[in-house]
């Protein structure tokens, strides 16, 4: 059994450690009321931008390239529609140009042909022209010289309207091939944005609707945070402000950050949300976002759903406190 003095040795040890422990949170944490009135804070989650990838037209999923939580760059493949069908009516459209090219080639060499007999045609009406000023050739033969010419004249015209008819059919059946071939390039789903594949929501071999969502993937260089300050505090903050982020599960590192948006009505407060000060019933929702060029350092290490507080700086003559300077974690 200890002594009664070993009894008082260990509750005064107790009590040194639990000091000891409790100056260095205080110093490291300051609670709300020794943050200086020049830095609003409130807590939130890490969020960042979703990106849905979908199908444009309905279809069979035939093949997947990526796995949830793979990290993928922008432009990546994620999964690939069934094209057969699709490459069937391309090759179609591509015969139907071939056939409206050769119908415009045809309508070019009738063209020849009509302008050599509207040539001819008004070469006998001049000649019956003069002759029949001399008096050699009846008024009838006259007319009919130049009823041919007339007619060779018509027949030019309508060659001519075939050329045109056959290039409308031309650029019709070009702009199917266009159309066919954006529609095949569309059914390669890829990822306009850089980031972490979060779901797959569907399998190869299901058939899709229009529209219909194939992954999901996070872009990892837009991270931010949500927060929510009363009227005296939002009405001093602007885009652009500077602002830090301490993590829950990261408390020994200060993340620098920037304000992307302040709302401009004011709104009800979440009941999750809890603040500093007093309660207020009306707040404004301030997005506290992370530098892209720092998140691409840490690309593999985001994850979104970790709470945290997010301060920022209302006072750009002030320097921050020690425990809000930048502290970042070795990359």
């Amino acid at each position: 059994m200890p002594t009664q003095s070993a009894r008082s040795n260990l509750k005064v040890l107790g009590v040194l450690v639990v000091a000891i422990v409790a100056v260095y949170l205080w110093q490291r944490f300051p609670t709300g009321s020794k943050l200086p009135d020049y830095i609003a804070s409130g807590n939130g989650r890490i969020e960042a931008t979703e990106v849905d990838i979908a199908t444009r037209i309905a279809g069979r999923l035939e093949t997947f390239f990526v796995e949830e939580g793979d990290l993928i760059e922008p432009g990546a493949a994620v999964a690939e529609m069934d094209t057969a069908e699709l490459e069937a009516t391309l090759a179609a459209a591509e015969a139907t140009t071939l056939q409206a090219e050769e119908s415009k080639r045809l309508a070019e060499a009738v063209v020849i042909q009509r302008e050599s007999e509207l040539r001819l045609t008004q070469a006998e009406l001049s000649r019956f022209q003069s002759l029949a000023d001399r008096g050699h050739l009846s008024q009838e033969q006259l007319d009919q010289a130049m009823t041919a010419a007339d007619t060779a004249m018509a027949a030019l015209q309508a060659a001519k309207v075939q050329v045109a008819s056959a290039q409308a059919g031309i650029e019709a059946a070009r702009a199917s091939i266009l159309r066919v071939q954006t529609i095949i390039d569309d059914s390669h789903l890829n990822t306009p944005v850089g980031g972490r594949v979060l779901y797959r929501l569907a399998e190869p071999g299901e058939v899709l609707p229009a529209g219909g969502k194939v992954a999901t993937v996070i872009d990892v260089t837009d991270v931010y945070m949500t927060i929510f300050l009363p009227t005296a505090q939002a009405g001093r903050v602007r885009v652009g402000s500077e602002a830090r982020i301490i993590l829950d599960a990261l408390p020994d590192y200060v993340v620098p950050a920037e304000v992307s948006f302040v709302a401009a009505e004011a709104q009800f407060t979440p009941k999750s949300v809890e603040t500093r000060t007093e309660r207020e019933k009306l707040m404004f929702r301030v997005r506290i976002r992370i530098n892209p060029d720092l998140l691409k350092a840490y690309r593999d290490r985001v994850k979104t759903g970790v709470p945290g507080e997010a301060f920022v700086r209302l006072d750009e003559s002030q320097s921050w406190p020690e425990h809000l300077q930048v502290s970042l974690p070795n990359g």
